[in-house]
């Protein structure tokens, strides 16, 4: 970085502040990934048992995923509510807010009483916490990438954008080790309190995400629509209203690649595990070295589309999972440890690293500046509910209903198609002005 990065007279942004913005964001949001992450593993691997303990292990395993689901349920709502206030009022104050309420969700959860101890109340905190997790969430991700992507030099906003996304990885990579360090202790002892362990950590990792946060400077393009008095009354109607089509393309962009990695780290963990008897620390740790991975290819990603635009990143991203959902299956079925854990690290860049790493900067572009925080947040999280939410769900159903895979790599490649679509459909933006 050199001082030749600027956004506008009078609006320099030095590479110090470069830096401390693309730290803060991205440290942020490695936090609540972190935190929304775990859920998902601790529902593969503990929730079934613990506070859905008295029906069948099967609906027991949907009733935890569902409890999942919720978490998912609840993110578009924070996206609108978060994106309201942070098109009114500004990026940085709604990011401190969204780290608090999630990090509190998750503390809570390591605090939960089981089924053993309180019955029905147990699922029923469970799903409220994890409720209290997407709302955090789904306004999170909104207001960190678009602090980086309205510092960001031209040429360079899709390379800077893709640091925020690299917190997904991160977060990955924190819930990943949490669980395997507590997923070696005897069944009994994971079962009484080891769960508990990932959870309880969190609470350090938000008071760090504060104090750096704190000291990050507001959006110089909030600013300027401030000044210009040019700040939406009712961003979230007006993002739906005038920019309806940006809003179902966001949609479409996301729901491909959403699908792909929490079938990857949410429903494999349970399919490797119990349907294929393959050791729960072969995949976490599979994982894991996905997430690693991701830490190089969604930064290059994220510069190659500031070379060859976003288009073609999401129209070559959606052909892949095409070709690949149904090959990853009958590798990960051989049984093989080498072949299962390199499918899985290929797989996860291939099919999720590859599209996710443009979306902080492509899906906000789409949309006009005083209603970016709303339109993005909103279509992101939507896509994200159902995809995201619901993925891991079907693909358990249908596998164990169907007895096999096909019926998930159907799905999967369903899913692209619609990417496919949604890109073939989408306009380019590397190019265009961030005040539009």
């Amino acid at each position: 970085m050199n001082e030749a990065m600027t956004a506008s007279a009078g609006d320099l942004v030095v590479p110090a502040r470069m830096r401390t913005v693309v730290f803060a964001s991205s440290i942020g949001t490695v936090i609540e990934w972190y935190d929304f992450l775990i859920y998902g593993t601790a529902a593969a691997l503990a929730f079934n048992k613990l506070f859905f303990p008295s029906i069948d292990p099967l609906l027991g395993t949907l009733a935890a995923f569902g409890s999942y689901a919720v978490g998912f349920l609840a993110r578009p709502l924070g996206g609108a509510l978060f994106g309201h206030f942070g098109d009114r009022l500004g990026r940085k104050s709604m990011l401190m807010i969204t780290m608090l309420i999630m990090g509190l969700g998750t503390f809570l959860i390591g605090c939960l009483p089981t089924y053993s101890s309180i019955g029905v109340w147990a699922p029923i905190l469970l799903i409220a916490l994890r409720l209290i997790q997407g709302i955090g969430l789904g306004g999170e991700w909104g207001g960190a990438s678009l602090l980086v992507l309205e510092h960001a030099p031209e040429g360079s906003r899709g390379f800077f954008g893709s640091l925020v996304q690299v917190g997904f990885p991160l977060g990955l990579v924190l819930s990943s080790l949490a669980f395997t360090s507590v997923s070696r202790m005897e069944e009994a002892e994971f079962l009484s309190w080891g769960w508990r362990v990932p959870f309880l950590l969190s609470i350090v990792l938000v008071l760090l995400g504060v104090f750096i946060r704190a000291r990050v400077a507001e959006s110089p393009v909030f600013e300027r629509l401030k000044r210009r008095e040019q700040l939406s009354r009712r961003p979230v109607l007006e993002a739906l209203l005038e920019h309806p089509r940006a809003f179902l393309l966001a949609i479409g962009l996301k729901i491909s690649e959403v699908s792909w990695v929490y079938i990857l780290t949410v429903f494999v963990v349970f399919y490797a595990t119990t349907k294929l008897s393959l050791p729960k620390k072969l995949i976490l740790d599979a994982i894991l070295y996905g997430a690693l991975l991701e830490l190089l290819t969604i930064p290059f990603f994220g510069w190659l589309s500031d070379q060859v635009g976003r288009r073609p990143i999401y129209l070559v991203g959606s052909l892949v999972t095409m070709v690949i959902a149904f090959p990853v299956f009958a590798l990960i079925q051989t049984k093989d440890p080498a072949i299962v854990m390199a499918t899985i690290v290929v797989a996860m860049s291939l099919g999720h690293g590859m599209m996710f790493a443009p979306e902080s900067t492509y899906f906000p572009e789409l949309f006009g500046a005083n209603v970016r925080y709303s339109g993005a947040s909103f279509g992101f999280q939507v896509a994200a509910a159902i995809g995201g939410g619901f993925s891991p769900i079907a693909a358990t159903a249908l596998s164990g209903y169907l007895s096999g895979t096909a019926s998930v790599s159907v799905l999967l490649i369903g899913l692209a198609a619609i990417t496919l679509v949604a890109a073939l459909l989408a306009r380019e933006t590397k190019n265009d002005p961030l005040m539009n």
